[in-house]
């Protein structure tokens, strides 16, 4: 397998160390003479990398996106599945991409409202189809009667708010794997939602 370009992973870790200071600093508070320090570059240098800090910004939020549409679409491929066990795995799907890179994670949460348009337009297009995948699941595990919630939207919500708050306190050194806590995670919301 071929190596990738010493310009591909300069890329890559312009993007770690830029997501790196989003996450600490936050996207407005971190400058592009912040970055280049950081990376041992001088400023202009890094301007031949990269168009903007906008532009990895945009990298994070979208890249991640993809990897929660890819994950959900896997977990729910066997539509024969029942609709809990399908949920169970979409729980635990978003929790493995959340806990690849919980730097990446919290920045594509809480700083994706710098994106500028019409970025910003599509994100939140994305996130709302989403949201309203996993609100589609529970509604028809509410029809089957599989799930028991009194609202679908709210019951979908809940959930990816519960698993959302994740990057503020997942350590990757922590006592448990990405894949026991997706189990807890899942354990433990679906209790509220499997039909007694």
């Amino acid at each position: 397998m071929a190596s990738p370009s010493p310009s591909r992973s300069r890329k890559a870790q312009i993007d770690r160390t830029a997501t790196a200071l989003f996450r600490a600093r936050g996207f407005a508070a971190t400058s592009m003479r912040e970055l280049a320090t950081e990376l041992g570059l001088e400023a202009g240098s890094l301007y031949s990398h990269i168009k903007s800090k906008e532009e990895i910004l945009h990298r994070v939020c979208f890249g991640l996106a993809e990897a929660f549409f890819a994950g959900f679409s896997a977990a729910t491929a066997d539509t024969g599945a029942p609709v809990a066990a399908q949920l169970r795995q979409a729980i635990e799907a978003h929790v493995r991409v959340l806990t690849q890179d919980s730097a990446a994670s919290a920045v594509f949460l809480h700083e994706w409202r710098h994106l500028s348009e019409p970025a910003r337009t599509e994100f939140l297009a994305l996130r709302d189809r989403y949201e309203g995948a996993f609100r589609a699941l529970i509604e028809r595990g509410l029809t089957t009667g599989e799930l028991h919630a009194p609202d679908a939207a709210f019951a979908a919500l809940t959930l990816l708010a519960s698993l959302n708050w994740l990057p503020s306190w997942y350590r990757p050194v922590g006592k448990l794997t990405p894949d026991e806590i997706a189990h807890r995670l899942a354990e433990q919301l679906l209790g509220g939602l499997l039909q007694k």
